[in-house]
């Protein structure tokens, strides 16, 4: 099974410092939800992880992040796009949980729910956390310059063998393409 990890915001749709907390809010980065859909014709199965801390902080409930996915489901299906599943934490930093991204949690709980080892497997995310959390179980990290990610270029420090890529669409063309 190929199996890909994307986080949401910044990758998949627009970020805010404000947080996504609504449905009106969620708006998808031009030509990701089509990336997704030419993974799936590849026979990728594509989750999400992702970190929401506004539910902990108040700033949203877990209906209204119910309901932010569901948009993103429906605006993937209306592109022949298909996301297999979506793993987040609620949790706010001093919750100190192990799902929240940097930590491994949530990634570790995508390989036993999809009975895979993640070794190799392509993590996508715009920021440090997203790609410490992937490299820490595995998987070949991807920086995308969208959401925060040029930011997080800047910084540095990122994880060995990241590739770095303007978007996920970038990405995607990456990943398709014929062996030679």
């Amino acid at each position: 099974m190929k199996l890909i990890i994307l986080d949401r915001d910044g990758v998949i749709n627009h970020d805010s410092d404000d947080f996504i907390k609504s449905p009106d809010e969620w708006i998808p980065i031009p030509g990701s939800l089509e990336a997704i859909a030419r993974l799936n014709q590849a026979d990728y199965r594509v989750v999400v992880c992702t970190n929401q801390s506004g539910v902990a902080r108040g700033k949203f409930t877990m209906m209204t992040l119910n309901a932010i996915h569901q948009k993103m489901h429906t605006a993937a299906q209306a592109v022949g796009a298909d996301i297999d599943a979506i793993f987040f934490c609620p949790h706010a930093a001093d919750d100190n949980c192990d799902c929240r991204k940097p930590k491994a949690g949530m990634l570790e709980a995508v390989g036993k729910r999809f009975d895979v080892s993640l070794k190799g497997v392509p993590t996508v995310g715009d920021s440090l956390r997203d790609l410490q959390a992937g490299y820490i179980v595995g998987c070949k990290p991807y920086l995308v310059l969208t959401g925060k990610g040029e930011q997080t270029s800047e910084k540095g420090g990122l994880p060995p063998s990241t590739a770095t890529y303007p978007n996920l669409a970038a990405v995607v063309d990456h990943l398709l393409k014929p062996a030679v």
